[in-house]
């Protein structure tokens, strides 16, 4: 489908921003209270997220990323430690590792696409000082299972729920989230650790603000980051946290269109929250992504490449089970505002394009 310009003419994008009425209202009040960087309305978000998660203290910050490098900075993981690292996941899961000096150790998936908790074991050394455990694409890792490793090994868990925002963390010393636009609840860009540690939480709140100490002296004691959210951002997070329950209802009725609509061959396990839908296309994803794209004007987005084969990683031995599912996994539009008729319409389109996938 292609305009007289020559460009795709898009009929179903892979996702939208979730703005309502109260979005506007809250950042309107951030705006005219003249807090448009700190402010009251970031205390207010760590309090109410970290409630409806179930962990005593949050800490926002300005991305998922930077939540990352604050968790493995605050467990004072550094030069010479190793860290467990899904080897399917996006790739700011190992950076945030190698931020810190540390290398990241991988460890491949299952079919769930979630780390495979039988091999982690034997990834483990002496320098294993941590493991970070992500909940891909919305489906739950065994956390009970996890934390047994951890125990036995004495090492720190941390959570990346990036994807997974409706599964309650547990078992890990700090998890943490992104916010980022296309994510369940957004603040356009911004991140956030929870923990139930008051030394955490005061080690990542000195650390996402320059580590100034409490007379600003501009004497810093400790190398930080400027990792800090702005009052607006978390003015649009809280936004969404008061419509929260209509997120969840919506996402689940989404992820049943797509459920009674598409080919059973391309349907992946059951997601315990809805991210984007998943599928297995059996085949060149990127083919079917551009023909989707190209001839129905449907965008949709290719699965995570292990981390094996990122460039700063690169081993030239790829996991099995990462590899498959880098090549044949694809992502399909999921926002607020998709309405049945354009799931139907995807799922018919993927329906007519598989045969020419190979």
């Amino acid at each position: 489908i292609l305009t007289m310009d020559g460009h795709t003419k898009i009929k179903v994008p892979m996702s939208k921003p979730y703005v309502t009425s109260d979005t506007r209202r809250l950042v309107l009040e951030a705006v005219e209270s003249s807090y448009i960087g700190t402010g009251p309305f970031i205390q207010k978000f760590e309090e109410v997220w970290a409630k409806e998660n179930n962990y005593r203290f949050g800490s926002a910050c300005s991305s998922g990323t930077a939540a990352l490098h604050l968790a493995l900075t605050a467990l004072d993981i550094g030069e010479g430690d190793e860290v467990i690292v899904p080897e399917f996941t996006m790739v700011a899961t190992a950076w945030a590792v190698t931020y810190t000096g540390a290398r990241p150790v991988f460890v491949d998936c299952d079919n769930t696409l979630n780390i495979d908790i039988a091999k982690i074991e034997s990834a483990i050394t002496a320098k294993t000082k941590a493991i970070i455990v992500v909940h891909v694409y919305g489906r739950r890792v065994n956390m009970n299972k996890i934390a047994e490793i951890a125990i036995a090994h004495d090492i720190a868990v941390v959570e990346d729920s990036a994807e997974a925002h409706g599964i309650l963390p547990e078992k890990s010393d700090i998890a943490c989230f992104s916010f980022y636009s296309n994510k369940i609840i957004s603040t356009g860009e911004g991140g956030m650790c929870l923990t139930n540690s008051r030394l955490y939480k005061d080690r990542i709140d000195t650390l996402r603000s320059m580590s100034f100490d409490k007379n600003r002296t501009y004497l810093h004691p400790h190398l930080g980051f400027n990792y800090r959210m702005t009052n607006i951002q978390a003015a649009i997070g809280l936004s969404q946290l008061e419509t929260l329950g209509w997120i969840k209802s919506k996402r689940r009725m989404i992820e049943m269109w797509y459920d009674a609509y598409l080919p059973a061959i391309v349907k992946m396990p059951k997601r315990d929250v809805l991210w984007y839908y998943d599928i297995d296309t059996h085949g060149d994803a990127e083919q079917l992504k551009n023909i989707l794209l190209n001839e129905y004007g449907i965008e949709t987005r290719s699965f995570f490449k292990p981390m094996s084969m990122q460039p700063m990683y690169s081993t030239g031995q790829f996991p099995t089970n990462a590899m498959k599912w880098g090549q044949r996994g694809l992502l399909l539009p999921t926002y607020m505002d998709i309405t049945e008729e354009q799931v139907k319409y995807v799922c018919e389109c993927i329906a007519k394009s598989l045969p020419l996938v190979v």
